[in-house]
């Protein structure tokens, strides 16, 4: 009988090593992302691949969104704006921007994170990353225009210090979808 339990205890472990090893494998967290400014073309490829995903998922691009991703050299970097990138190893998950709007204010736009790793932290991590880089910038505050429809961002936002701007405060924007706009004031 005792046989009997070894062996048991022994296919226990074994199970529960297998159980810990597919866990690990399936799990993705901040600490394995690397978070960067924008280097290569390759990151405007992925920056616009990014967030066409999300786009026509829950809406569909508009003109601002073509220009903007097609050119984000042009568009942000060329305005003295910053993009910055998500890499898993060498995969591109994650991307936002920081665009000059006025003197110290920055729009935080164009944030995405691939479908696979949503919900996983890489998005808080990302818009971290982005506040702090916006400090060093010398912003005085970061603004943001996002939807209803993406409860998941706009709880992000929120839970980062992001502030609901007043419907008499809002700002015009060249973006349908657009609804819902906050503010971080530093």
């Amino acid at each position: 009988m005792s046989a009997r339990l070894e062996s048991r205890g022994i296919e226990m472990q074994t199970i529960e090593g297998e159980l810990q090893r597919d866990f690990e494998q399936e799990k993705t967290g901040v600490d394995e992302i690397e978070f960067r400014a924008w280097k290569s073309h390759e990151d405007s490829v992925a920056f616009r691949k990014l967030n066409e995903e999300w786009i026509v998922r829950f809406f569909t691009l508009e003109t601002k969104d073509r220009e903007t991703l097609n050119h984000p050299e042009e568009k942000i970097l060329g305005k003295g704006g910053r993009i910055f990138m998500a890499y898993s190893g060498d995969a591109a998950v994650g991307c936002v921007a920081l665009i000059p709007v006025s003197e110290g204010v920055y729009e935080l736009a164009k944030m995405a994170v691939a479908p696979e790793l949503r919900g996983r932290g890489v998005g808080r991590g990302l818009l971290e990353y982005a506040i702090g880089e916006g400090r060093r910038l010398g912003a005085q505050s970061l603004y943001l225009a996002s939807s209803t429809k993406l409860k998941n961002a706009v709880h992000l936002y929120e839970s980062v210090g992001f502030q609901h701007i007043p419907v008499e405060q809002r700002p015009a924007t060249e973006y349908a979808r657009s609804d819902v706009f906050m503010e971080m004031v530093f």
